[in-house]
């Protein structure tokens, strides 16, 4: 049989293997989906289906999987679409709820990655950055789950999505193309395109037969725009901190923000990278959902699809070629903006034996120091000692339960 192979300089090697064993060959693979749209156009600009495309034909990118933290964006952006702002702040506690379960009424408990609750008021600001999930169900539950739905649909999301309590942690399936799409919305101010594959098509003799529509829609207030861009960079200090790792600290003209998302049982792991004019995201699972990452540590999503959209941004942001994606999103347009709405620190937990952040919530382990950072993500001065440490992994994922 002829089977894929990474280090064959063909990508091939050939073996006389049972089919059994050369199924159990094919599916230790992980597989990967990226995706890089322009927010302004909606123009696709990378598109990777899977790794190798004469092995798997099944397009990751359209590929339907549980989205995990990722989808927080849509609650939050309601959240502000309703006049709460990054400043506000809610009790990251334990609460229950009563939920129909395939037409059984149950308890569900959502709980945050580690199992643990601080029991404290936090902004949403860090809740967003540390995907706290305790908040952002119950943000969930005061914004309304069909509000929720209507803005993801506004905002590129095509998926039937279920308005179901467990929503707003990513339970009902969507793809990479309309998440990173809609991810676009708040970097364009609000305005969303549909994805552009082909903007024009003309016949031998020069004649257009087809030309992409160039406008968009009003999506979402600019001012919930604005206040979602805050979210995303603010996610540099929490679970999208290795970002900068990966592309590089030597570039400073470009704001970058992002997201992560894991789904249960690690079976699903997303990135999801913002700047003012380039969005990418980048999906890593198993080619069916029962194949799984052994631990949180290794299946997280800024374990494994951050380093993606890293690498990526890195690479282009240092072409010269691509000048013109080294861009901040700068000042509020609108006068109701202030800093007080935004302007709000975080905190990470610094403990002294990790090097990466490995898990999408906060944890508070005993030994862990709590340190206050700026609105822009930057340690205090006088934290150099801790600057280069981040939160440590754990083994478990962000509980994206599917509730019915």
């Amino acid at each position: 049989m002829k089977l894929f192979d990474y280090d064959s300089e063909t990508g091939y090697i050939e073996k006389e293997i049972s089919t059994l064993d050369s199924i159990r060959y094919m599916e230790r693979f992980m597989h990967c989906g990226f995706v890089a749209i322009e927010p302004q156009t909606g123009h696709v600009k990378a598109w990777v289906g899977d790794v190798d495309f004469k092995t798997w034909k099944y397009d990751k990118v359209t590929a339907m999987r549980q989205p995990g933290s990722t989808f927080k964006l849509f609650v939050y952006t309601e959240a502000m679409n309703q006049g709460i702002t990054p400043c506000d702040t809610r009790k990251d506690e334990f609460f229950s709820m009563k939920v129909m379960d395939h037409g059984q009424e149950v308890t569900w408990a959502p709980t945050n990655a580690d199992g643990r609750f601080t029991n404290s008021l936090i902004t949403l600001k860090q809740a967003f950055a540390m995907s706290i999930n305790s908040v952002a169900v119950r943000l969930g539950q005061e914004c309304g789950i069909d509000n929720i739905v209507n803005t993801a649909h506004d905002m590129g999301i095509k998926s039937k999505l279920d308005a179901t309590p467990a929503l707003a942690l990513g339970s009902s399936d969507v793809n990479l193309l309309e998440m990173v799409n809609a991810y676009c919305t708040p970097c364009a101010d609000g305005v969303q395109h549909d994805p552009v594959l082909v903007s024009k098509i003309e016949d031998r003799d020069g004649n257009v037969i087809y030309e992409a529509p160039t406008d968009g829609n009003q999506a979402i207030p600019y001012r919930s725009a604005f206040l979602v861009q805050q979210l995303l960079m603010g996610g540099m200090s929490g679970t999208s901190s290795r970002l900068r790792g990966f592309v590089g600290y030597d570039v400073t003209d470009t704001d970058f923000g992002g997201k992560t998302g894991t789904s249960n049982n690690h079976s699903d792991a997303w990135f999801i990278g913002t700047t003012p004019n380039l969005v990418c995201g980048a999906w890593v699972g198993g080619e069916y959902r029962c194949i799984h990452f052994r631990t949180g540590q290794l299946g997280q999503g800024n374990r494994t699809a951050l380093p993606i959209c890293g690498y990526f941004l890195g690479s282009v942001l240092k072409d010269p070629a691509f000048k013109k994606y080294h861009a901040k999103f700068g000042e509020p347009r609108d006068a109701s903006l202030n800093q007080s709405m935004y302007g709000c620190g975080g905190y990470l937990a610094l403990p002294s034996d990790s090097d990466s952040l490995g898990t999408d919530s906060l944890r508070l382990a005993n030994g862990d120091e709590f340190i206050e950072v700026q609105g822009d993500g930057k340690l205090p001065e006088g934290d150099t000692e801790n600057a280069n440490q981040t939160p440590t992994p754990n083994n478990n994922s962000e509980a994206t339960e599917k509730k019915d």
